[in-house]
């Protein structure tokens, strides 16, 4: 008897663990604009290809801090202006012009918390002109870790040379974001390769 009771006991204390406060919740994503008119201008930038700069709302009591210089712009996050600036993201220049697009996506670990940002970077790409001989650009998006430690690129995927970039992206955010060193580990490319990870300088 006491077999039996013990053996249908079994799946209520497996359906408990599951339910209960020690079952893994699951990554989630929740998304920021940068846009202009939700941010504010730091500053307003002097010739043409310098673009200033601009503190934008995060999440979590995060900032985020998009500068531009050279027709290139960076993009960093901290708890405020000055830690954002201080962050390795700051000063991770990609070598051809850049843009981001306005959307930033939050990867939040179970509890609920950022660990890492995904964004969206347009790349020029000199050797591939329009007919006006500006320079297409190729799409990259870049998984950015987050506090506690420093903020950095730690992932590059490439949107055309992978059928699902987004969710590369994500999966790179949850499982590499978290443990990576920044000025020890290299960032990695995750999928496949293409041009926008050659623009990007990734090896």
């Amino acid at each position: 008897m006491r077999s039996l009771a013990r053996a249908a006991l079994l799946p209520a204390v497996a359906l408990l663990l599951a339910t209960g406060p020690l079952a893994a919740e699951p990554a989630s994503s929740v998304y920021t604009s940068t846009a202009p008119k939700v941010c504010r201008t730091l500053s307003a930038g002097g010739a043409e290809e310098d673009g200033g700069s601009r503190l934008c709302p995060g999440k979590a009591g995060l900032v985020v801090v998009i500068a531009e210089g050279d027709l290139r712009e960076v993009v960093s996050v901290g708890r405020n202006r000055r830690d954002a600036e201080a962050q390795p993201a700051a000063t991770a220049w990609f070598g051809p012009f850049s843009s981001t697009t306005e959307t930033i996506e939050w990867r939040l670990d179970g509890a609920a918390k950022p660990v890492a940002i995904i964004q969206r970077w347009h790349l020029a790409d000199n050797d591939d002109p329009e007919k006006d001989g500006r320079p297409k650009t190729k799409q990259l998006l870049v998984v950015t870790r987050l506090p506690p430690g420093a903020v950095c690129h730690v992932a590059y995927v490439d949107v055309v040379a992978n059928p699902e970039p987004n969710a590369i992206a994500r999966q790179a955010a949850d499982e590499i974001a978290r443990d990576f060193r920044c000025g020890q580990d290299k960032v990695r490319v995750v999928g496949q390769r293409g041009r926008a990870t050659a623009l990007a300088g990734a090896r």
